[in-house]
């Protein structure tokens, strides 16, 4: 047998005694959807709507965003953990996905073991502010009025189990303060609330109540990260007010469900950073109140972790339950 033709049929043998290997298909197709798990009006359905036309241009199809509110963000969350690992649908989470796993026992799905996160955007502290009518425009004139008569004032956060809710339990322990909280469905609902003053002290991050600081409806009495922020330069941290040993930012990041294809995630991840470099778009999130710090996978991942460490502490100290 000729040499050339025994090598070409020792090749042929080859190739049929491997495994067949099967054709990844092509990505990005279809559309995307990215989820913010809140009502229209909050920090998460900002983000998406800002990052939405450059992804569209960036990876060249159909982007658009679907808010499923519902649960604490779990319900949108949730609804995207179970979906196709296909690259085709992602959340935008808050800070609440870390508080979930311990306020709610039966969500339907692990946090840690049926997400990929993907993108840490950045942080943010959140700022406790006063509406404009009340007499206390300070954080100590705020604290005497509520010794002189517990439980009475309010505050307001997004929802029963948020970070501001666990950072308010906190902050009453620490301050000796009997606050009664007011929870709302959302970032959008609370805005809403603040403005019309229904409760004496509203608690979010910027991006949520900032447009009524800057116009003086709600006065700011502490922002609760352990530094100021710079999006907040002149607010005084709780530590610099008399509350030490809190330090309680808000997040925001970009998941999807566990087992996405690795080269997706990366072009993913690649698609986001670009659109986060457009000089209209990081104005535009930092102008939210967000303190922009992208981290990839290695980095989110075991952030994420912490966080719903030192949260679900939180929450089982406390004994707090969700609405």
């Amino acid at each position: 047998m000729p040499q050339l033709t025994r090598r070409v049929l020792l090749t042929a043998a080859a190739a049929l005694a491997a495994p067949a290997i099967q054709a990844q298909p092509a990505w990005p197709s279809g559309t995307i959807r990215i989820v913010p798990p809140f009502p229209a009006g909050g920090s998460t359905d900002a983000l998406s709507r800002i990052l939405q036309p450059h992804l569209m241009r960036i990876l060249g199809v159909n982007v658009i965003v679907e808010n499923r509110p519902g649960a604490s963000g779990s319900l949108g969350t949730g609804a995207v953990a179970r979906s196709a690992p296909d690259g085709n649908t992602w959340v935008l989470v808050f800070d609440t996905h870390a508080v979930n796993p311990a306020l709610i026992p039966n969500m339907g799905f692990d946090t840690e073991r049926d997400m990929t996160p993907l993108l840490l955007f950045g942080t943010a502290p959140m700022v406790l502010t006063a509406h404009r009518t009340r007499p206390f425009k300070t954080f100590a004139e705020m604290a005497a009025a509520a010794k002189a008569k517990p439980d009475t004032l309010t505050y307001g956060s997004i929802g029963n189990g948020s970070l501001a809710h666990l950072t308010m339990a906190l902050v009453g322990k620490a301050a000796g303060l009997q606050l009664v909280h007011v929870p709302y469905r959302g970032g959008g609902p609370l805005a809403l609330a603040a403005l019309a003053g229904e409760v004496d002290m509203p608690i979010a991050t910027r991006p949520a109540i900032g447009v009524h600081v800057d116009s003086g409806a709600l006065v700011p009495l502490a922002q609760t990260g352990a530094t100021r922020s710079p999006s907040m330069p002149d607010v005084p941290t709780l530590a610099e007010v008399g509350v030490p040993g809190i330090d309680a930012r808000a997040f925001w990041g970009f998941l999807g469900p566990a087992g996405i294809p690795a080269p997706i995630k990366t072009r993913m991840e690649a698609a986001i950073r670009e659109a986060l470099a457009v000089p209209e778009v990081r104005q535009r999130v930092i102008a939210l109140g967000i303190d922009l710090d992208p981290k990839g996978e290695a980095e989110f991942g075991p952030f994420l972790s912490r966080q719903i460490a030192t949260w679900g502490q939180v929450v089982r100290e406390n004994n707090i339950r969700p609405d």
